[in-house]
């Protein structure tokens, strides 16, 4: 490479492939490699290192097969673009007759050939491939389809080298880094930071900053996947979480998923928040309850359970719970689960006004939540474009502030997968979210719930101060601008009543 490779640099032009040491050690473990998970600062001239480790591969093999994936056509064009671009400058002794070169693809005499493919594409299941290299993996949304596609036509003995900066925990990408680390996939890791390009230093980092602000660089320059990703919730924070989740004390169900961590206490107030699903699919039925007061998960459940046994299972662990409070998203197959909640008659199970169409406060406490009368409400939480902005904001704001306790690791992990796509926050490709929902509801619900149990109380005392009597007088039919008010008119003259004490 060194000697015969040209390449094209962004401000000198056509230059020598001078390898930098860190360009020559990454090179040296591609080739002793079979798999290999680069995770690399921008600009390092990696992508441009994987297209002269294909040429060369191509030139000195027969019938090599190279596959090229990017997030698009045309990024994945542009690494096959170097590979044409060094093969027109080696000497002509190096070189081997062409077959076909265009902006896809370029296929050599001998039988080896390049080709470049979106990720939209199903052309890693077409054909065995000698090696396969991702561009910017992480940022591919269908990459887990992909690499499972591609290992039938690797079965034969193929490499592949998948490249990328970080973005964020949780997807592929990270999880394949993360099991390269403890070995337990095949995959070697090369991990090249922005401070071993020797013409870089803290002015150039401090620059980055400046121009693609504190998450951007990180995600660019840092190689730190905690900070790199666009989670809902702060990667910091989340993190911090982490590192005080604890086991639970009690695992209860068939399925051991209704994870206890305290047992219920009497005096207190609690939150049951419920997320259904079909319980044969990809989702999960989930709920959580929370200690009102103080915000603490208490209990937690994920699992695959048809929905009539899910709200019997829900009423159970309600009337367990002091008689929380019980909120069941009832969208779809969510109803199914209300309604043995409707037929054992759960006195504490939560509504919302049919003409509001979301929890209103104001409105709920105007009209009066405590009423007995129903006929203008829907049992359980709408989830719609107007509530889930309101949810996921409740969810944002109290875990930036750090006030909910939180127990569950499943919680946590399913938080570090829930990012912004396309604008809207929602779990990874290939990852759930319900754990995540069912908390959202519950945070968004518990400042309703108390400031309806406030209003009850209120309401209540109300009521009893109507049995009291702040005036001592007696009032009769006597002139009230009387002074001695034992006297009563009998109906015949005034009558002195103080014979009666």
């Amino acid at each position: 490479m060194r000697q015969f490779c040209y390449i094209q640099h962004p401000t000198k032009g056509k230059i020598k492939f001078n390898l930098f040491p860190f360009q020559e050690e990454s090179l040296t473990t591609l080739q002793n490699n079979r798999y290999n998970v680069i995770l690399k600062s921008r600009q390092l001239g990696i992508s441009t290192l994987s297209a002269g480790y294909a040429l060369w591969s191509m030139l000195f093999n027969e019938d090599f097969n190279v596959l090229v994936i990017a997030t698009t056509q045309d990024v994945a064009k542009n690494l096959v673009s170097k590979v044409q671009i060094m093969n027109e400058n080696l000497p002509s002794w190096l070189k081997t007759n062409i077959v076909t070169n265009n902006k896809l693809s370029l296929k050599f005499a001998n039988g080896s050939q390049i080709k470049a493919i979106s990720s939209a594409s199903t052309g890693a299941r077409s054909e065995a491939l000698s090696l396969l290299i991702v561009d910017e993996a992480a940022f591919i949304r269908n990459i887990e389809e992909i690499w499972v596609a591609s290992q039938a036509t690797l079965s034969t003995g193929g490499g592949a080298i998948v490249l990328s900066t970080p973005n964020g925990i949780g997807n592929w990408f990270h999880q394949t880094w993360a099991d390269a680390e403890t070995g337990v996939n095949g995959f070697e890791t090369i991990k090249l930071d922005w401070k071993l390009h020797p013409e870089r230093d803290q002015s150039w980092r401090d620059e980055q900053t400046q121009l693609l602000g504190e998450r951007g660089a990180a995600q660019e320059c840092d190689c730190d996947f905690i900070s790199s990703g666009h989670t809902v919730v702060d990667g910091l924070i989340l993190q911090e979480y982490e590192s005080k989740c604890i086991e639970p004390i009690e695992k209860r169900g068939y399925d051991n998923s209704y994870w206890i961590w305290e047992y219920p206490d009497y005096s207190k107030d609690y939150l049951v928040v419920a997320d259904v699903a079909r319980g044969d699919g990809a989702d999960w039925s989930a709920f959580h309850v929370i200690e009102v007061q103080s915000i603490k998960q208490v209990a937690e459940y994920k699992g695959k359970i048809p929905p009539k046994d899910f709200g019997n299972m829900l009423v159970t662990v309600a009337t367990e719970w002091n008689n929380a409070l019980l909120a069941v998203e009832n969208a779809n197959i969510g109803w199914a689960a209300i309604q043995p909640a409707l037929d054992r008659s759960y006195e504490n199970l939560f509504y919302t006004y049919k003409d509001d169409g979301y929890v209103d406060l104001d409105i709920q406490l105007r009209k009066g939540y405590d009423q007995k009368d129903k006929s203008q409400m829907v049992p359980g939480v709408s989830t719609t474009s107007r509530t889930r902005p309101l949810m996921i904001s409740a969810l944002e704001m109290y875990m930036r502030e750090k006030s909910p306790v939180i127990h569950s690791k499943r919680l946590i992990q399913e938080l570090f997968v829930f990012v912004w796509l396309n604008s809207k926050p929602q779990a990874q490709i290939g990852y759930n979210d319900d754990l995540v929902m069912s908390f959202a509801i519950a945070l968004w619900l518990r400042d309703t719930s108390l400031k309806l149990r406030q209003q009850g109380i209120e309401l209540n005392k109300r009521a009893l101060s109507q049995f009291q009597k702040t005036d001592t007088t007696i009032y009769t039919n006597k002139d009230k601008n009387s002074t001695d008010t034992w006297d009563w008119n009998n109906g015949q003259d005034n009558e002195n009543l103080t014979w009666l004490l």
